[in-house]
């Protein structure tokens, strides 16, 4: 399928082949129709593109903040691998759109194969042939309105969205400032309930639009005087502010331009810097909207369909969408006088540069075929030819931000490794992968690696909620298998890997790295003529991961569960088998910080300490090590204290070797050699369930 791509960190822009992404997990298939170029905030992010580093880290110091920590933690090559790897990452364009569903997913709103849609959500309703849609960021298109009417369903939302914010009343006089798409659509929504309208946009055509569009007045300049004289001197009730500037004029303007306990709504992208003076001597209300709705930035609303009730939330995003197509099938708004331009697919360069000269434009779409290209899923990647067939390939399913910046690199080092297939949820981050990696074919679909006669080495990096079935799958498929960690969420899905593992051809190896760390295999080594049993105590300054992270979620099924495992199982290598025993304990309402006590066979004893409570800017990982007549330290793999009769020998390393590259150089020898799993699988079994307990996992 035809999909536009925005490279981040160089900003080129371009069209390209990639597979088509799948139907199920709440999502529907969407065959395209028309989508919408939102010139404003498309334009942002291409510019924010092609800027300089220097320019993107001014955009987001936050960001710079944290990688400045990493280099602090964990070594400037490392985190310079990983930054870049994220830069390297293409960005989907587009966010709204209408097409045709042709693969009904499971519990994805109850649609049918042929219903008309309309879509929204970045990186999710994309200017792609195909898109794999949830069923929250989607509504049916009403009889009567046309693809291209519908195609603004997001920019019709956030334009009705701001209305509500700023909660007018009939006959209340309004300003809007700022007449592009959202701008004209606001005046529109506010003569549909009952306002006056006065617009203003210093390009004097789009003044004029804003009169064809409804508004009662519109001017490009002399604000000030218009406001006074359309609200005969008391100022307006209240302005939105649609506008897009990194000034903060607008806002302050706004102040100037409202009467006394007047609301001023931020719809657009501006500065803001507020004068305080205004704001203060007119009681102002100064409220910011949230783009479509409440829903917006909520994975588990948008991602994983969890509605709000309607009793308590009644304007949803989705619901949102539903009224302003409604309003469009009422003839109240007119989306398509706002088209300036049309362009197929096929020319989507072109159209994005038309924005870059001095043609006047507003709402430029992109058409697509009426007979749709076939559905492929897996597609050879041009340039790409791959080696002989051998039958000795690797895959990958999954190919996120660990997997691009370590595993791979890791896999490389390892040797000369032949790429068959890279598996991920989009077409755009499969072909790119394939593309900028080297292997042979980008897919959406694990079965392209599974049923591969070629491929007999697998690596599974996806999110954890799919880490048992895919290891299952791959198990059977005869395939060798790299699982990153954690092997499952439940004991159920860990007995169901057991029973497939047990008596496989392939073999299995989990991303419990710690073990093969260098300082980590020197500390063991230290301890070979222990003459009794050891206590250990590992301590984890985790940081803190937002509440509405992925991790957390049913998709992460935790942090304890999908980190604390790696600990687990460090303490298992250096006690010379898994624990017999755990008991864990958490501070009443934290979820990731959890006390563990570990009993080992031969007596030896195991704390853990994981926490999100401390300071970020410490160290993460800090181990002890006591036995008799011997202390070991590891601060966090970058220094290894041994003492011993009184004497301290300190190993030191410029950065961070926490093992990847050890195992996956095992994991080969293994699958390739013949040689002995790099960990036997009742361990694998036993640190898992171990972990799992630790977790309260049923």
């Amino acid at each position: 399928m035809k999909q536009v791509e925005q490279n981040y960190r160089s900003g080129v822009l371009r069209l390209i082949d990639a597979p088509v992404p799948r139907a199920g997990g709440g999502r529907n298939l969407v065959a395209t129709r028309v989508s919408l170029i939102s010139a404003g905030t498309e334009k942002q992010i291409i510019d924010l593109a092609r800027s300089s580093l220097a320019g993107k880290a001014m955009a987001r110091p936050d960001l710079v903040r944290k990688t400045l920590q990493k280099v602090r933690n964990e070594g400037l090559l490392p985190t310079v691998q990983k930054v870049f790897a994220k830069l390297d990452t293409p960005i989907p364009l587009g966010y709204s759109l209408a097409g045709t569903v042709v693969e009904a997913g499971s519990d994805a709103g109850r649609y049918a194969v042929g219903d008309r849609i309309a879509c929204a959500g970045a990186a999710v309703a994309n200017h792609a042939e195909y898109n794999a849609v949830p069923k929250n960021l989607s509504v049916r298109i009403p009889a009567g309105v046309d693809d291209e009417a519908a195609s603004f369903v997001t920019i019709g939302a956030i334009a009705l969205q701001g209305v509500r914010v700023a909660n007018p009343t009939l006959g209340e006089r309004v300003v809007v400032m700022g007449l592009g798409l959202i701008g004209q659509l606001t005046v529109q929504l506010l003569k549909a309930n009952g306002c006056r309208v006065l617009g203003f946009d210093p390009n004097p055509a789009r003044a004029k639009l804003a009169l064809e569009m409804g508004a009662d007045v519109a001017v490009s300049d002399a604000l000030d005087d218009a406001v006074r004289g359309f609200t005969d001197g008391y100022g307006a009730d209240a302005v939105i502010v649609t506008a897009s500037s990194k000034s903060s004029a607008p806002p302050n303007q706004a102040a100037e331009i409202s009467r006394m306990k007047g609301r001023v709504v931020m719809v657009g992208l501006t500065g803001m810097e507020i004068d305080r003076e205004p704001y203060y001597k007119r009681e102002l209300d100064l409220r910011l909207s949230m783009s479509y709705g409440p829903g917006r930035h909520d994975p588990a609303y948008e991602l994983e369909g969890h509605d709000y009730p309607l009793a308590y939330v009644r304007w949803t995003e989705q619901r949102n969408m539903q009224a302003f197509l409604e309003l469009v099938a009422e003839g109240r708004v007119t989306p398509s006088k706002l088209v300036t331009h049309r362009f197929p697919i096929e020319q989507a360069e072109a159209a994005y540069k038309l924005m870059d000269g001095d043609e006047p434009y507003l709402a430029i779409l992109l058409t697509y075929a009426d007979t749709p290209t076939p559905i492929e899923r897996s597609i050879p990647v041009a340039g790409k030819k791959g080696s002989a067939a051998t039958g000795r390939g690797t895959g990958f399913i999954g190919f996120g931000n660990y997997a691009k910046s370590v595993l791979l690199p890791a896999l490389k080092k390892a040797g000369n490794e032949r790429l068959t297939t890279v598996v991920t949820s989009t077409g755009l981050s499969a072909h790119d992968a394939a593309e900028r990696q080297g292997f042979a074919h980008a897919a959406t679909d694990p079965r392209a690696v599974l049923g591969d006669a070629d491929t007999d080495c697998v690596f599974v990096a996806t999110r954890h909620d799919s880490h048992a079935r895919l290891t299952v799958e791959a198990l059977k498929a005869g395939k060798h298998v790299f699982v990153e960690k954690p092997l499952a969420l439940t004991i159920d899905q860990l007995a169901e890997v057991q029973a497939a593992a047990t008596g496989a051809p392939g073999v299995l190896t989990v991303g419990f790295n710690r073990r093969f760390a260098p300082m980590m295999v020197e500390a063991k080594a230290a301890l070979a003529n222990r003459g009794g049993p050891i206590a250990m105590h590992y301590r984890i300054n985790a940081g803190h991961v937002p509440g509405d992270s992925w991790l957390h979620g049913s998709e992460g099924g935790g942090r304890i569960a999908g980190e604390a495992c790696h600990f687990v199982d460090a303490l298992t290598f250096l006690a010379g088998g898994p624990p017999v025993s755990i008991e864990s304990f958490r501070p009443d309402g934290i979820g990731d910080t959890v006390s563990a006590v570990l009993r080992f066979a031969d007596g030896s004893t195991g704390t853990i300490l994981y926490s999100s409570l401390g300071d970020s800017s410490l160290p993460k990982e800090y181990l002890e090590i006591f036995a008799s007549g011997l202390v070991i330290r590891l601060d966090d793999f970058r220094k290894l204290h041994i003492t011993r009769g009184g004497k301290t020998t300190t190993k030191s390393a410029s950065a961070q070797d926490k093992g990847q590259t050890g195992l996956v150089k095992a994991f080969y020898a293994a699958a390739r050699e013949g040689a002995p799993p790099p960990i036997p699988l009742d361990e694998l079994i036993a640190v898992s369930a171990a972990t799992l307990d630790m977790a309260g996992a049923d």
